[in-house]
């Protein structure tokens, strides 16, 4: 009994110090029960909010084929796929803006939202040898098949370009918060963090 609530007390301490109950501490065991209490939930931290860039890591260019968004208990989530045979996923520009402009021509597209990201793939949303369309966004239009309604973070999508081997999309955030970009073989993941 005496042990159950040192550990207990300890984790009270150290929640009150910092605020959270981190993953670097364990739950507290249950007085006078031995069983361990369901884990709080922890969210990754340490994204930040500044531009983030990757450098192509492919030798040949691939074209953007699906843009696809997803809920997560502790960030949204939008996923750029780019297959191919083999190697890295292209290169990644992401960043907030405080306008979002269609590439070459400098158009504003209004996108909702308390902040916006600008995310840019190295990746035409067609085939390059062939013109052919990859993907079906059009410019300053709502993303093909994306429906961010009941989402936390996100608020809206557009379609900016493909210009110059270069997709771009503006994403409307609730506020300017937490991001990470993952790189894939055949993806890029854009995370936005519910909050700080």
């Amino acid at each position: 009994m005496r042990k159950g609530r040192w550990t207990t007390a300890a984790a009270a301490v150290v929640v009150m110090a910092t605020g959270t109950l981190g993953a670097a501490v364990p739950a507290a065991s249950a007085v006078g029960q031995g069983t361990p209490r369901a884990a709080a939930l922890s969210c990754p931290a340490g994204w930040g909010s500044l531009p983030k860039h990757g450098a192509d890591g492919s030798q040949v260019q691939r074209s953007l084929t699906g843009i696809r968004t997803g809920r997560h208990d502790c960030y949204d989530r939008m996923v750029f796929d780019v297959p191919g045979a083999s190697g890295k996923a292209p290169g990644y520009d992401v960043a907030y803006v405080k306008t979002f402009r269609q590439d070459a021509s400098g158009a504003v597209i209004p996108v909702s939202g308390g902040a916006i990201l600008e995310i840019r793939i190295h990746a035409p949303s067609y085939d390059p040898e062939t013109g052919t369309p990859t993907y079906p966004g059009r410019a300053g239009k709502k993303l093909p098949g994306v429906d961010l309604t009941g989402y936390r973070t996100f608020r809206d999508a557009k379609f900016g370009a493909s210009f110059e081997g270069v997709t771009q999309v503006g994403l409307g955030v609730r506020a300017r918060l937490p991001f990470r970009v993952l790189r894939l073989p055949d993806r890029i993941v854009v995370d936005v963090a519910h909050r700080w």
